[in-house]
This record gives structure tokens, C-alpha cells and sequence, in this order.
């Protein structure tokens, strides 16, 4: 469909709390689709939909081939969580900087998918930390205020 521009830190729409999406509708699949587009051009492993300017709970996880199947899940919710582990996280709406956050390395998250069909899933790993991740952003927060410390990344 279309790329999109990814807001930056600093763009107050990034600290909105998001509205749950009623009815998955040709809207939420036109937005799904661009999403896609906006994350693949922006070589992230995740997109929350406010992250492109929609305030809605959206959010797309696609971990790589070796993962399976990119994640599209709508008005999701962390219903249980176990294990804390600290480890690196950026974001696509914070360019250049990287920072240590301590994430559930355990968690289940539940939503409806492009069908509106309830899921769940048991994640573990990198794709609990991508979840965790994509949720704070429909909730207004960005990993920096979770991070002890942020790093402005350099080539080397």
C-alpha cells in the first residue's frame, strides 16, 4: 500500500494513549497493510500503529524468516508475564540510540488478529521483548523512559 513517515521522539502523538479498534474494517486492513510497508522500509522487527500518526491498538511483529509468519495483532493485552531480563532495545521512532531495558523474558499476550478471531500467544525471548515493546507504545511509552541508560550509536 503505502510507507509511511515513522514520528520521532519529541512528537507528542507518541505519548497518546491509543483507542481499541471496534471492528476490524477495510480502515484497519488498509492501515495493517501500510504498516507492513513502513516497517520493511525501515528495517525494524516491530510497529505499533501510533508510531505512523494512528492512534489505534495496532500493532505488527515480524521477527524474521526464522520466526515464521509476521504478527499482526489487534487490541492486544499482556494477560501474564514471568522472568526479567535486561538487554538492548531501539526503536524505529528513535533513530541512532539504543538503550538496556529489563522486559519479562515470559509472556502471554491476547488480541484478535486481521480476522477478528480471539489469539493468544506464549512468547519467550526476544519475541516477549518485541511485544512488551509494541504494547508500551499503545499506552504512551517509549522504551527510554523504562532504559537506565541511553546510548547515541556510532559506526565503527
Amino acid at each position: 500500500m503505502a510507507v509511511r513517515e515513522i514520528l520521532q521522539y519529541g512528537d507528542k502523538r507518541l505519548n497518546s494513549i491509543c483507542e481499541k479498534v471496534g471492528k476490524v474494517d477495510r480502515k484497519i486492513l488498509n492501515l495493517v497493510d501500510d504498516m507492513m510497508d513502513t516497517l520493511y522500509e525501515g528495517n525494524g522487527i516491530g510497529l505499533a500503529a501510533p508510531q505512523i500518526g494512528v492512534l489505534k491498538r495496532v500493532v505488527l511483529i515480524d521477527l524474521g524468516e526464522e520466526e515464521g509468519e509476521p504478527i499482526v495483532i489487534i487490541n492486544p493485552r499482556i494477560t501474564a508475564q514471568s522472568g526479567n531480563e535486561k538487554d538492548y532495545e531501539g526503536c524505529l521512532s528513535y533513530v541512532g540510540y539504543e538503550g538496556e531495558v529489563y522486559r519479562p523474558t515470559d509472556v502471554t499476550v491476547v488480541g484478535i488478529n486481521i480476522n477478528g478471531k480471539p489469539v493468544t500467544y506464549n512468547a519467550t525471548g526476544l519475541l516477549a521483548r518485541a511485544f512488551c515493546h509494541e504494547i508500551d507504545h499503545l499506552e504512551g511509552i517509549m522504551y527510554m523512559s523504562r532504559a537506565e541508560e541511553t546510548h547515541e550509536l556510532t559506526e565503527k
